[in-house]
């Protein structure tokens, strides 16, 4: 709780901020809900599997354990010996735009160079195939990894905060991002609209459809935040724009039923 209250503090410290936003979050969902968006926005619709869903939960406490430690240990160490430091008192909104902006992309390059490196054997054997168990991911899939790979990904975070010192209000950013990230690229379904990957500013960003193909068909879309370095590199699955288009459009549960199987 102490996160979401430092979060209305740097709103503006007024209560109706916090009231508005959970209003907002609760209806947005209450009405998904209400016009069938979740049914028809299924990525994979028959992807889902209870017994890989049960192996998902054994090697998710396994990593939270173990990566937690090693993670939580080394953060503290860095923070106790001064290589950590965060800046306190007031920040301009630019300021912060650029610190989050600069950790944002620098992260992305971290893990789409790594991504692909734990794609070749025999790092794929031992760091990454944990996660590939899941061809149809789910939320809970954010976590199904191997210690030593979150430990990867994870580790970008005390390293980068060793290098670069920020605000503290920046650091209000920077510490959901790949948890909020990580969860939505895994959650299963589409929810931006069908004009985000024709509109030229956005179409660089990462959605769920652009991750559940990594996962569905293995040799594409490495990127973690971005879409930039897959388009760089030629590792955007081509026919990536039509499914998005294709589930961005549905309108019943007929056209969910009538998904190719490739």
């Amino acid at each position: 709780m102490e996160i979401w209250y430092n979060f209305v503090d740097l709103t503006g410290g007024n209560n109706s901020v916090s009231l508005w936003l959970a209003l907002f979050l609760v209806t947005g969902f209450g009405v998904a809900i209400w016009q069938g968006f979740f049914t028809v926005r299924k990525i994979q619709p028959k992807g889902f599997k209870w017994k890989t869903f049960r192996n998902e939960g054994f090697f998710a406490v396994l990593n939270l354990i173990v990566s937690g430690f090693v993670l939580g240990g080394l953060t503290t160490y860095l923070v106790s010996s001064g290589f950590i430091e965060t800046r306190s008192g007031p920040i301009t909104w630019w300021m912060m735009a650029l610190e989050y902006a600069l950790y944002f992309f620098a992260f992305d390059t971290w893990f789409y160079w790594l991504h692909r490196w734990m794609h070749k054997e025999p790092m794929y054997k031992y760091i990454h195939k944990i996660h590939h168990y899941s061809t149809s991911p789910n939320p809970l899939t954010t976590l199904s990894v191997s210690p030593i790979e979150s430990l990867i990904n994870g580790g970008f975070v005390p390293l980068f905060l060793a290098a670069i010192t920020v605000h503290e209000q920046t650091m209000m950013l920077i510490t959901p991002t790949n948890i909020i990230m990580g969860i939505y690229v895994h959650t299963g379904y589409e929810f931006f609209p069908r004009w985000w990957n024709k509109n030229w500013a956005t179409k660089w960003f990462i959605t769920a459809t652009f991750h559940d193909h990594h996962h569905r068909y293995f040799r594409y879309n490495f990127g973690g935040y971005t879409t930039i370095w897959d388009h760089i590199c030629g590792t955007v699955r081509p026919k990536f724009d039509a499914d998005f288009e294709r589930i961005t459009t549905r309108r019943s549960k007929n056209e969910k039923a009538a998904e190719p199987a490739t």
